[in-house]
């Protein structure tokens, strides 16, 4: 066997992210397939690379000067390849559900002076894996509040909001749409929709948040995000949404007394793809395209009022 890039890239991936579990999961692969690749390279250079604990991954002296030659060879790799290939084609954009990926579609086309084109996909870890394979360019991802995105060192990022509260919809004929806010523990006996993108940690911290409540939810549901309203509205569910839907015929929204529930808004774009200038501007227009549905939420609006505005102002 000969040292091949994509050896390097797992290296490198390992070194970065600390811990195999989550270099895997940057590099799309499954962990005992990269524990493979790892031993096979480490029986060609001769000698153990990572020390594996409790604490994660540690280089070893072999490891770090492996670690060393290896990314000045990926990003001497990395700018021949963008040199050859330049910054031509669309710029792929893409985003979790949010009220406001239409009006962030248009911005971003005027702002950028380019093509864009856009998908919208409710798993984080799903836009995550895209652009560190090369899938997207740049991306909104929301992630809970103290989650890692997990991202490789060629993916740069921005936070765009360090935490919004995650809220309810509900049957507009429920007894608990009548108030300004909800218990999460009066929501004991409901049906639930599953939320979104479950496979990046929602469920269980959906799971967390009602065992803390007192009581495990009733996941009856898995199916699109439009079938789930019309669920909603036939008054058969209930569903968590992020804070700036706007409901529908039927389905009203309300924020989760306390907050038990928060994610965190990421912009993120590969280098190569964008320049610092492209990144600022498509940065700005995320923002100012979040504010702005915000504002046009009447149930978001006074949290976004009181908190929210000051807490996007500062990174």
């Amino acid at each position: 066997m000969e040292l091949e890039i994509r050896h390097l890239r797992a290296i490198c991936a390992i070194g970065d992210a600390g811990s195999l579990s989550r270099a895997a999961t940057q590099l799309g692969i499954s962990q005992p397939s990269l524990t493979t690749l790892l031993q096979r390279v480490e029986r060609l250079v001769g000698g153990k690379l990572f020390d594996r604990g409790r604490s994660g991954a540690v280089p070893t002296a072999l490891g770090a000067q492996m670690l060393r030659r290896a990314r000045l060879l990926l990003v001497e790799l990395e700018a021949f390849g963008s040199d050859m290939a330049g910054r031509g084609g669309p710029i792929r954009f893409g985003s979790v559900h949010m009220e406001c990926v239409a009006a962030l579609f248009i911005r971003l086309e005027d702002a950028l002076d380019d093509d864009v084109t856009l998908v919208v996909d409710p798993s984080s870890t799903a836009l995550a894996l895209a652009l560190a394979n090369g899938h997207l360019d740049a991306a909104v991802i929301a992630v809970d509040e103290e989650g890692d995105l997990g991202l490789p060192r060629g993916v740069a990022q921005r936070i765009v909001v360090p935490w919004v509260p995650v809220y309810i919809a509900l049957p507009a004929g429920h007894p608990l749409a009548a108030q300004p806010e909800v218990e999460l523990a009066d929501l004991a006996g409901e049906a639930w929709v599953g939320p979104p993108g479950a496979e990046d940690g929602s469920l269980t911290t959906l799971r967390a948040a009602c065992r803390a409540a007192g009581f495990v939810p009733r996941i009856r549901f898995e199916v699109p995000s439009g079938a789930g309203r019309q669920l909603i509205a036939a008054g058969k569910a209930v569903q968590l949404v992020e804070p700036t839907s706007q409901g529908g015929p039927g389905v009203e929204v309300r924020p989760l007394a306390g907050a038990p529930m928060r994610m965190r808004l990421v912009f993120c774009w590969r280098r190569e793809r964008l320049t610092w200038e492209q990144a600022s501007r498509a940065y700005a227009e995320v923002l100012d395209a979040y504010a702005e549905q915000a504002m046009a939420s009447p149930v978001f609006r006074p949290w976004w009022e009181d908190r929210g505005a000051a807490l996007a102002s500062v990174e």
